[in-house]
């Protein structure tokens, strides 16, 4: 999928432009300049000009520095003072018709005031991220009361901000199938579902008390309307555990999917914190522990390589795994020290679950050996 860059390249490029630059010092540290010039192009707020003399500062089209350039962004003020070759209106013609990423905060008087500001902090995180990819309108808050309005500290201007109800916004939008993010879902998100119109992500922080499963709920409201819901949920190898929560994460997934064409497990990866690494090694870790006796004490063992592999698909530190360990009341022994242990070992059977017994003795000896 294109990106407001890759359509405002393009754009350039039909007008034999291969280099831009600007009037003044801005955009000079943007991380993706023609993304960032494009936006304020979209939102009426400049132009690329043509200019008599080149500019100090220019990029070509792949944001690489050169040596000046006769075409610039500059504000629309400009306009009678220079030519203009790119408008507002001409590069808003130009913009495919992308999804609508939607958050529905019909549940929003279940939440505390805290929580409320969490949502609020999320959606502007989530618009920087559609920012990034888009033009951040594509960014619709359904169910956007006064109070959220007056909580939201993000440009309200740029995104959709509608009062009504989801299905009220798809309906007004020609909009009859959506995607519906539920971890509760049977059936993870793949390429398949990139061509609808409508993911909706949901407004919910804190899926516990009150607000337990309600993610399901919006999806049955939308079906009695006449919408066409498709339940998907996000997994990391095939489970849930270990996927970010967070409205703002699970969009950015959603984006690395759909716009980069990653796998999913790669894009979780890329969203992931090391508290959502952490709940996913919990569970991952006893599956690998070995049970040892010796005088009557329980040991449970696993292999320190499996830092190696687990950092691998998992965003955690050394500290993380360390941690980890401690919580669940494990010891990591280097691989070559656990077959020396299986080899001084007896494997028992003691209440249905599977020992290797140490005799004290030979305890002693390996202690001693280390």
């Amino acid at each position: 999928m294109m990106t407001l860059a890759d359509v405002f390249r393009e754009t350039l490029r039909e007008k034999g432009i291969e280099s831009i630059g600007t009037l003044s010092k801005r955009f000079r540290k943007s991380r993706n300049k023609l993304q960032d010039i494009a936006i304020e192009i979209v939102h009426g707020k400049g132009a690329i000009f043509k200019v008599p003399e080149k500019t100090a500062v220019a990029w070509d089209l792949n944001g690489n520095r050169v040596d000046g350039s006769h075409y610039a962004y500059a504000p629309l003020c400009m306009m009678e003072k220079f030519e203009p070759v790119l408008t507002p209106e001409e590069l808003r013609s130009k913009l495919p018709d992308w999804p609508y990423f939607i958050i529905d905060l019909y549940h929003w008087e279940k939440h505390t005031q805290k929580e409320k500001g969490k949502i609020c902090l999320q959606v502007t995180q989530s618009y920087g991220l559609l920012r990034d990819y888009f033009t951040g309108s594509e960014l619709a808050v359904t169910w956007a009361n006064e109070e959220f309005r007056k909580m939201y500290n993000g440009p309200l201007d740029r995104i959709t901000a509608h009062e009504g109800p989801t299905t009220e916004f798809l309906e007004e939008k020609g909009i009859d199938e959506v995607v519906l993010l539920d971890p509760w879902a049977d059936e993870a998100l793949s390429e398949k579902d990139f061509g609808v119109k409508a993911f909706i992500i949901g407004g919910i922080v804190d899926t516990g008390g009150t607000k337990k499963k309600t993610t399901p709920k919006i999806g049955e409201e939308l079906e009695s309307a006449g919408i066409r819901v498709r339940r998907r949920k996000i997994v990391l190898k095939g489970d849930t555990i270990g996927v970010p929560d967070r409205i703002n994460r699970i969009l950015g997934i959603i984006l690395k999917m759909v716009v980069e064409g990653k796998d999913m497990d790669r894009a979780v990866y890329e969203m992931q914190e090391p508290l959502h690494a952490r709940w996913r090694l919990r569970k991952e870790l006893p599956k690998h522990a070995v049970r040892y006796k010796v005088d009557g004490k329980t040991y449970r063992v696993v292999e320190k390589e499996l830092f190696d592999e687990y950092s691998r698909w998992l965003k955690i530190r050394w500290e993380d795994f360390v941690k980890v360990l401690r919580e669940l009341d494990l010891i990591a022994l280097e691989r070559k020290r656990i077959h020396h242990l299986n080899k001084i070992s007896n494997t028992r059977i003691i209440n249905g679950r599977l020992y290797r017994v140490i005799l004290l003795k030979k305890a002693a000896m390996l202690c001693y050996n280390c």
